[in-house]
């Protein structure tokens, strides 16, 4: 089928999908012969989604596990009916969707490629034709008379993918095939989607790595709880998304924080760290940051009798336990005599090196002379560094290159 670019090939109205799920309540062997006790959850796995895709387009579809991105999808290839609502679809549709559909275990993965291309609406003549390159795409050798059941993951879409794209399609629908396979077949199968792309065709792509949708496709979708939260320019909507994501991390954190106030800290409690609180470079209480960001640490103090020579410490751990940074108020010279009463000193930095990842900042009150911990609380203030350069190793290291053309030199 001719599709012209720019006209909806898929149209998505107003689509509701809902979902029955069973409950059982603990019951006596009277309620269970009497079948009592049972009640249903309805659930709306898709609520009121409207949008278009139109030819030629690559749209990727994210959101978190269980948003509703996998069901989306099986309506667009017709494995699934909405409840209601309607999706309009326009051309032939290869669907990749869950490993292996398709498939049966005792059959070899010969005979599986005629039974899925079958379901795809290939003649055997048409299979005939094209197995030998479905069969070196998918990299099965030997084990193409095998029993499809002794396959590992991997080799189970390998196949299915190289079945799929075998179609000739006008629609290509894939969900998450980047989720098995090695390195070397991941790579095959972004250049069979660029392949597919310069050749015109709509591609609806499912996935959990922003990276690939980022550099795959020309749009996005984010789906949420069943909702359509955004859907337009690809980078728009990953940043939309991402800012989403690091709200709940910080929400998320903020609450681990506060029920591990009296966890993992130990002192004699003459003095005491009464209140730590990591803040961006607004001075908004934070837990997400990118490298390069302002940071700081504000660390409340009581100390009822006064303590001599007192020392403020801090060190920022990787969640692995691994050290990366500590340093203590011994930095400004010899310590105050002595203090009392409450009062707040702050740690700053003016522009975060860490790179993306975990980490936990850990703080002490003690006396200088190491003798006395009056207060430690060890780890327990989370914040993650969620965005950065793609360097490796725990933090970036001020440096630059010389003497290596530029972009573009020959």
């Amino acid at each position: 089928m001719t599709q012209t670019s720019g006209e909806p090939v898929i149209a998505i109205r107003d689509v509701v999908k809902q979902y029955r799920v069973r409950h059982e309540k603990g019951r006596t062997l009277k309620e269970a012969l009497l079948r009592q006790r049972i009640y249903q959850e309805t659930i709306n796995a898709l609520d009121h989604v409207t949008f278009d895709i139109s030819a030629g387009r690559t749209l990727g579809i994210i959101g978190s596990n269980g948003s509703g991105k996998s069901t989306l999808l099986k309506l667009i290839a017709g494995t699934s009916v909405p409840t209601s609502g309607a999706v309009e679809v326009s051309g032939r549709v290869s669907a990749l969707l869950e490993l292996g559909a398709g498939f049966h275990p005792d059959f070899s993965g010969r005979e599986n490629i005629y039974l899925d291309g079958a379901i795809m609406g290939l003649s055997r003549q048409v299979i005939d034709e094209r197995f030998d390159d479905i069969v070196a795409f998918a990299e099965m050798g030997e084990f193409i008379d095998a029993p499809a059941k002794t396959y590992s993951s991997g080799m189970y879409m390998r196949l299915a993918f190289s079945v799929a794209v075998s179609v000739d399609p006008d629609i290509i629908l894939i969900d998450e095939v980047f989720a098995v396979g090695d390195e070397s077949f991941q790579r095959k199968c972004l250049d069979k989607i660029e392949e597919f792309k310069s050749m015109g065709k709509t591609i609806v792509f499912v996935s959990h790595s922003l990276d690939a949708v980022r550099s795959l496709c020309d749009e996005a979708a984010w789906i949420d709880k069943g909702r359509l939260r955004a859907h337009g320019a690809t980078s728009k909507v990953i940043d939309h998304y991402l800012w989403a994501v690091n709200e709940m991390e910080d929400e998320r954190l903020s609450a681990e924080e506060a029920m591990s106030r009296y966890q993992d800290r130990w002192g004699t409690r003459r003095g005491e760290i009464s209140s730590v609180t990591i803040r961006d470079a607004s001075g908004s209480e934070k837990h997400t940051f990118e490298t390069g960001d302002g940071l700081s640490v504000h660390i409340g103090y009581s100390v009822k009798e006064r303590l001599e020579e007192p020392v403020i410490g801090m060190a920022i751990h990787r969640s692995d336990g691994v050290l990366c940074f500590g340093c203590s108020t011994r930095e400004l010279g010899e310590p105050p005599a002595s203090v009392a009463g409450e009062g707040e000193l702050t740690f700053a930095i003016d522009a975060l090196d860490l790179l993306p990842g975990s980490y936990n900042f850990s703080v002490s009150f003690h006396n200088d002379a190491d003798t006395e911990t009056f207060d430690y609380h060890d780890r327990k203030y989370r914040f993650r560094v969620v965005k950065g350069p793609k360097n490796n190793g725990i933090f970036r290291q001020a440096h630059r290159w010389d003497g290596w053309p530029a972009g573009g030199g020959s």
